[in-house]
């Protein structure tokens, strides 16, 4: 899929096709990122309703991130081999769908389906709004501005979609967080045959690497399903063994299928891109600590300060503010000051929000005690998620622009599923056998826990971003095809 015309101001985004596009991928982008969250308020009516316990009550959220995470480089390689257009056409109705079918749910077992589902349809859309944008609008200033507003709106989403779940819960029942997607994702669906150019010819001589397709997705979904079950099944229990050894071998075997392969999934200079590396693990410590803020703060919200739904989500309203006004200037930030100095100083800001907020939480603590840290870690939040994925499509050239997308999201997706994974084992050490008051005041000392260490990953991300990515301002040449410029 080709540039569409630029517009007619240097570096704009223009009133043409190219700022229809822009709005539709944002929107897109917007629709999947709130699905990741938005059960979270509605967790304890679903519980009630559907016959959840505590310990299997957890699934409902990561049912959808270990689909995702599996299958976001089988999108983003289907987006550059099959066509943009049609995969992502595919993804908004599959996540329509399965959507839908969440909101019938009357079992456990049919709610995680279609989670699982709709981590699919996510797999396939995330990855390909960001490939169209990164080959609509050319690199530099243009991409930086236009992936700011498609960070702000995906940043926003993991928030919005608390808030919009506090709603929805309070005054039509849990079933209205799913349905409400179908009524997001549907229009989403039709403009996308208005607004996106259709797809062209493929090129000759390329081809869709199934078996590599397949062994990854299995591969790292299974090993992501052991990463989140792990702690509360046991790391020695037999099915947690199993599946990380069959993720492994699988991995393993994609391993020895791309060395053979004519045209592999994951092209080596893809993966010689430095700043696609940095990118990608800045992605997955992303989502580790920020990404999982969200789920613990709706948990203090709830069964410390005894807020209803509706009470949780307005929590969010001042933090989805900032959030999306990080994001939506963090790509003139990249632009005037670089990706090194960028994403120094928002992690800084979201390590001290982390502290500050953690020193705030206590069994008596207020929102007002909280609003320094949930401003400074908004702040952090919402530029790093943008400055990351500018990282990631940095020297990229189109044709591969969606495998790139597809390891920069798949790095952010396995980074959410271990974080929340490692993160629920440190909020929930020492509460077996207690209940009450004394469980209540245990919860609260857990999350602050949880949120210093949540610092210091933020710190760590921190040092990789320092160290990993360049301050050099100007091209570094490179004898390959493309040219990669250094973050």
């Amino acid at each position: 899929m080709g540039p569409v015309e630029p517009s007619a101001e240097p570096g704009g985004l223009g009133r043409n096709r190219e700022t229809a596009t822009l709005v539709l991928l944002s929107f897109a982008m917007l629709v999947v990122s709130l699905d990741q969250y938005i059960v979270v308020v509605a967790l304890p009516d679903i519980a009630a309703d559907l016959g959840y316990s505590a310990q299997t009550l957890q699934s409902v959220i990561s049912v959808y991130a270990v689909a995702s995470a599996g299958f976001l480089l089988f999108g983003g390689r289907a987006a550059d081999l099959l066509g943009r257009r049609r995969i992502l056409a595919t993804g908004l109705a599959l996540y329509a769908a399965a959507a839908f079918a969440g909101g019938l749910a009357t079992t456990p077992a049919v709610l995680l389906a279609a989670r699982a589902v709709q981590g699919f349809g996510g797999a396939l859309v995330f990855p390909t709004t960001l490939a169209i944008i990164n080959t609509t609008f050319g690199e530099g200033r243009a991409r930086n501005r236009a992936l700011g507003i498609w960070g702000g709106s995906g940043a926003a989403g993991l928030v919005v979609g608390v808030l919009l779940g506090g709603l929805l819960t309070q005054v039509f029942g849990w079933e209205a967080v799913f349905f409400v997607n179908v009524a997001l994702a549907g229009p989403a669906l039709l403009l996308a045959f208005v607004v996106i150019p259709r797809d062209g010819e493929r090129e000759q001589g390329r081809r869709f690497d199934l078996p590599g397709a397949l062994s990854i997705s299995l591969g790292v979904t299974l090993i992501v399903f052991a990463l989140v079950q792990g702690p509360g099944s046991g790391w020695l229990s037999p099915g947690i063994l199993v599946s990380a050894a069959a993720g492994l071998l699988l991995v393993a075997a994609f391993v020895f299928i791309e060395r053979r392969s004519p045209d592999p999934l994951m092209p080596p200079r893809v993966l010689a891109n430095p700043n696609l590396i940095t990118g990608v693990v800045i992605a997955f410590m992303f989502m580790a600590t920020f990404g999982s803020v969200l789920y613990f703060l709706s948990i203090y919200f709830q069964e410390v300060l005894g807020y209803d739904a509706l009470q949780t989500g307005a929590g969010f309203l001042i933090p989805t503010a900032v959030v999306v006004a990080g994001s939506a200037t963090a790509g003139r930030l990249v632009t005037r000051f670089g990706l090194r100095r960028t994403l120094a100083a928002a992690l800084t800001i979201g390590a001290l929000g982390a502290v500050l907020l953690g020193l705030a939480i206590s069994p008596d603590g207020t929102y007002v005690a909280l609003l320094p840290g949930l401003v400074a870690l908004g702040i952090g939040d919402g530029v790093v998620f943008t400055a990351m994925f500018i990282a990631a499509a940095t020297g990229v050239p189109d044709r591969q622009q969606g495998i790139a997308s597809g390891i920069a999201s798949t790095g952010s997706g396995v980074g959410a599923a271990v974080g929340l994974a490692v993160l629920v084992l440190v909020a929930t050490a020492g509460l077996d056998g207690l209940s009450g008051e004394p469980l209540r005041i245990a919860v609260a000392d857990g999350i602050r826990t949880t949120l210093f260490v949540v610092a210091g990953g933020i710190a760590s991300t921190l040092l990789v971003a320092v160290r990993r990515c360049p301050t050099a301002s100007a091209p570094v040449p490179k004898p390959v095809p493309y040219q990669t410029r250094r973050c």
